[in-house]
């Protein structure tokens, strides 16, 4: 009987061990999904605080050279300087949004790095 015993508590001793490694696993994912929500969240907002920066001073700097631009034809070509004008914003505002387009559309997948590990943890235990 002692030997019965023995084999059950050393099945519960593996049980244990079996289910604290599972609980530690579940854990370090959980942690790298949570670095990379952080990381993203963080990217994000650098992005949007550099477009932001940038973009003032582009709008301040645009008005200001079709200011000039329009002064300097001011009494020949005027009508002429701001179609032009026009069209060259209007060809670049196209442009940039397309590269935008282009730029989400290339995006890395959400969460690549935890779908890895767990898709390899789930590839270990059904060994």
């Amino acid at each position: 009987m002692s030997s019965q015993a023995g084999r059950n508590s050393g099945l519960l001793d593996s049980v244990r061990r079996v289910g604290a490694t599972l609980v530690e696993i579940v854990h370090t994912r959980l942690e790298l999904l949570v670095t990379e929500l952080e990381e993203e969240r963080m990217h994000i907002a650098r992005a949007l605080w550099l477009a932001a920066i940038g973009g003032f001073f582009l709008a301040v700097s645009t008005l200001l050279v079709v200011v000039f631009v329009v002064a300097l034809f001011w009494d020949s070509y005027r009508l002429l300087a701001v179609g032009v004008l026009a069209c060259s914003f209007g060809a670049a505002g196209f442009l940039l949004l397309i590269a935008l387009r282009n730029l989400i559309a290339e995006r890395k997948r959400l969460f690549a790095q935890s779908l890895a590990e767990l898709r390899s943890d789930r590839e270990h235990l059904s060994r």
